[in-house]
C-alpha cells in the first residue's frame, strides 16, 4: 500500500520486530531473516526456542515475555512474529494475548500442518497437568503468511503428518479434495507441496490441496470463532487423540494421531451402517496411501473409554461424535452406544 509506505518511511522512529522462532528453522532460515531486518534496516530481536509438544508449557511462554518485556515491545504498532510450525505458532499466540492484555501478532507457519490448520482460527494454547491445550484463549493473529517453500525442508514424515489435517477436511467436506489426496498423495509427499510445473497428469495439485484445505477449515471455523456452537466437523478426529498423543508422547505426531482417531471414527461410521464397506475401505486405503498410521497399540479400549468421559466433560455432557456419512460429507451424532463402539473397537482390532 503506497500510503503505509510513505507513512512509515517518514516516521523518524526507527521499525522494531520482535520475533520468535524455532530453533530448527532458525537454523535453516534464521540468517536469511536477519539479513531481511537488516537489509530492511529494522532493529529486531530474534528469540530461537525449542517448540515441540513436550516443551509446549507456561514456563516457554513466560520465558518468551521476559524478553517481550526487555525489548520494550509497543504493542500497538510492533506485532510479535512467530516463525514455525503449529507449537511454536500457539505457544507465541497466548504469549501475546497475555502481554499488556493482548498484543498483535503475526504467523508464519513452516510445516504443513501449521500451514493447513495452526495457521487459521483464534485458538491458541500450551499444553497443562498432562492435557493437551488445557491452558489457551482465543486470540486471532493479525495476519497469517503463508510460503509453501517452508515445506521442502521438512521430513517426509511431517508432511505426511500435515497429510492428516488435510484429510480430515476432506471427509468431513469436501469429495473433491477427498480424490485429490487419493489420486495426488504419492506424488504430494514425493514433491515435498512445491508447485512444479510440466509434470503429466498432476496438474498444481499442492495448490489445488492446500487452498481447498484451507478454504473449508475456514468455512467451518469463520461463523463459529469462539467455539460458542459445541457441534464442530472439525473434531473429527480430536476426540481420543488429545488422550492418546499425550499418553504416548513423543511417539506419535499430531496428524498421526487424530488419523488414528479417524481410522477408528470409520470403523464406528461403518458399524452404524453410514458407510458401507468399500467407502471403509477407500479412506484406509487413502489413509495408508499418504503414509499416515492408522492403528497404534497404545490406543486401548480403557484409553477409548477415559477419552470419551472427558469429551463429555467438556462438550456439554454430549458425546458431540463427527463422522463421516459418505466420502466427503459427514454429520454430528449424540446416539452412539457403547456397544456400536466396542463392536466398531473389535473390527477395528482385528483388521
Amino acid at each position: 500500500d503506497p500510503q503505509q509506505m510513505e507513512l512509515t518511511t517518514a516516521s523518524k522512529r526507527r521499525l522494531r520486530r520482535f520475533i520468535v522462532i524455532d530453533e530448527v528453522v532458525d537454523k535453516l532460515y534464521g540468517s536469511k531473516v536477519r539479513a531481511y531486518f537488516e537489509k530492511n534496516n529494522v532493529q529486531h530481536k530474534i528469540l530461537a526456542l525449542p517448540t515441540t509438544e513436550e516443551t509446549k508449557s507456561m514456563d516457554l511462554v513466560l520465558n518468551i515475555l521476559h524478553e517481550v518485556q526487555n525489548f520494550s515491545l509497543d504493542r500497538r504498532t510492533e506485532p510479535i512474529i512467530a516463525i514455525g510450525g503449529g507449537v511454536c505458532l500457539d505457544i507465541v499466540g497466548l504469549a501475546a494475548s497475555l502481554y499488556r492484555r493482548r498484543t498483535p501478532y503475526i504467523r508464519v507457519p513452516t510445516t504443513l500442518l501449521s500451514y493447513v490448520d495452526a495457521s487459521v482460527g483464534a485458538k491458541n494454547g500450551v499444553n497443562f497437568l498432562q492435557c493437551k491445550n488445557k491452558l489457551g484463549g482465543y486470540t486471532p493473529p493479525v495476519a497469517s503468511f503463508l510460503d509453501r517453500s517452508f515445506i521442502q525442508s521438512i521430513p517426509r514424515r511431517h508432511i505426511s503428518n500435515g497429510l492428516g489435517e488435510i484429510l480430515k477436511m476432506a471427509l468431513m467436506k469436501h469429495k473433491g479434495l477427498f480424490d485429490l489426496l487419493k489420486n495426488h498423495g504419492k506424488y504430494l509427499l514425493d514433491t515435498k507441496f512445491q508447485s512444479c510445473n510440466g509434470l503429466a497428469n498432476h496438474g498444481d495439485a499442492a495448490l489445488q490441496t492446500t487452498r481447498i484445505a484451507i478454504e473449508t477449515m475456514l468455512e467451518e471455523l469463520a461463523p463459529n470463532l469462539w467455539e460458542d456452537d459445541l457441534d464442530r466437523l472439525v473434531d473429527f478426529g480430536h476426540v481420543i487423540s488429545p488422550e492418546l498423543e499425550m499418553r504416548v508422547l513423543p511417539s506419535l505426531m499430531h496428524g498421526e494421531a487424530v488419523n488414528i482417531d479417524m481410522a477408528f471414527m470409520t470403523y464406528v461410521a461403518h458399524a452404524r451402517g453410514l458407510l458401507d464397506a468399500e467407502e471403509k475401505e477407500q479412506i484406509l486405503q487413502c489413509m495408508q496411501g499418504l503414509e499416515l498410521p492408522v492403528w497404534h497399540s497404545g490406543c486401548s479400549w480403557a484409553l477409548i473409554q477415559r477419552a470419551l468421559r472427558e469429551r463429555l466433560k467438556h462438550s456439554g455432557g454430549q458425546t458431540r461424535m463427527p463422522l463421516p456419512t459418505g466420502l466427503g460429507v459427514a454429520d454430528i451424532f449424540n446416539d452412539t452406544s457403547e456397544e456400536t463402539l466396542e463392536r466398531a473397537y473389535k473390527l477395528w482390532v482385528k483388521d
